[in-house]
């Protein structure tokens, strides 16, 4: 199986095949910096914009931006590597797995199924990233089947006769979609053909429940010529995967073992390390935005991934301020954020 390591002593990245680097994603600094931080703390990524705008490249980054897995999931990646037959298995599987299910993919595609029971592409997933491009273009029945795995981190699969398998699911969600159906709400230009209302109902279809469990939206508008074709050049994947590893050994280093994403509760307030200034932020951050208590939570999660970004031991303001600037708005429809 193809590798990615950063080669000692420099910043060349060997990428798997066919895995571009991010150094070709020029503009967007915020869906890239958006990606760090949903890739160091593993937690739930939207990226929304018009067709053209490097949503499904950037995406695409991702396998060469995530580190090895350890040896207990190297070997349970290897198990459902086998028992799915994904080709020779030549040794541990030490790549996170990159899925990438097409939009028309069915219900027992997904969460998997049949008479000897294969795994679905939730549990083909399991210990690292599903990417669901033309997120609002799924089948609702398959968009709902994501609730339990992304809460429980393992599927349920009822088989004849009443009997169930359980099947592991831990995985991050990553999805892209346009902001209505023709693509173009919210471009410069006006080029959109949806009528009175359509835009709306295009992003209503990705339902409350699974919108509350993605930390991470994300717009990505058109990007000036003059940007694409000129400026400095995008720091590559190897320099952005360094920050990425350190920061999730910082936090695999804290009591649980746990990622960011996975931290809740008491635990969550104990790594944050609130002073009484950052308490009184978030405070007004969540009242300003209407958050619930599960919507502040996830607020403070991804400030912490921040926070571990930079190494710093505490939350601080800036990083909630940052973190804040990703949620999804509760005072305005979901489409403005292409714009």
């Amino acid at each position: 199986m193809p590798t990615a390591t950063a080669e000692p002593g420099s910043l060349t990245l060997v990428l798997p095949g066919g895995v571009p680097d991010l150094a070709e994603v020029r503009g967007q600094v915020e869906a890239r910096r958006a990606l760090e931080v949903a890739l160091a703390g593993g937690h739930g990524l939207l990226l929304i914009g018009p067709p053209g705008t490097g949503k499904t490249m950037l995406a695409r980054t991702i396998p060469g931006l995530l580190p090895p897995l350890a040896d207990e999931d190297a070997l349970a990646a290897t198990i459902i590597a086998s028992v799915s037959a994904e080709g020779p298995i030549r040794g541990l599987v030490r790549r996170p797995p990159f899925r990438s299910p097409h939009h028309t993919s069915s219900y027992a595609a997904m969460v998997g199924g049949g008479r000897n029971i294969s795994p679905g592409e939730v549990t083909r997933a399991d210990n690292g990233v599903l990417f669901l491009d033309e997120l609002a273009e799924f089948s609702r029945d398959v968009l709902e089947a994501l609730r339990q795995p992304l809460e429980d981190g393992r599927v349920t699969i009822v088989r004849a006769g009443g009997r169930a398998a359980t099947l592991p699911a831990r995985f991050q969600l990553v999805a892209a979609t346009n902001p209505c159906s023709c693509g173009h709400h919210g471009d410069a230009d006006g080029g959109c053909t949806c009528g009175t209302g359509v835009p709306q109902a295009y992003m209503g279809r990705i339902s409350g429940p699974l919108r509350d469990r993605i930390d991470i939206w994300v717009g990505m508008p058109r990007v000036p010529a003059r940007v694409l074709v000129g400026g400095a050049d995008p720091e590559s994947s190897a320099a952005v995967a360094a920050r990425i590893a350190a920061a999730r050994e910082r936090q695999l280093a804290r009591p649980g073992r746990r990622l960011n994403a996975r931290v809740g509760g008491r635990a969550l307030r104990a790594i944050a390390r609130l002073t009484p200034k950052t308490a009184r932020s978030l405070a007004s951050l969540a009242e300003g935005e209407q958050l619930s208590g599960r919507g502040t939570e996830r607020l403070l999660r991804v400030a912490r991934t921040i926070a571990d970004l930079a190494d710093h031991e505490a939350v601080a303001v800036e990083h909630l301020e940052e973190a804040a600037r990703w949620r999804a708005p509760a005072r305005r429809p979901l489409t403005a954020l292409a714009v």
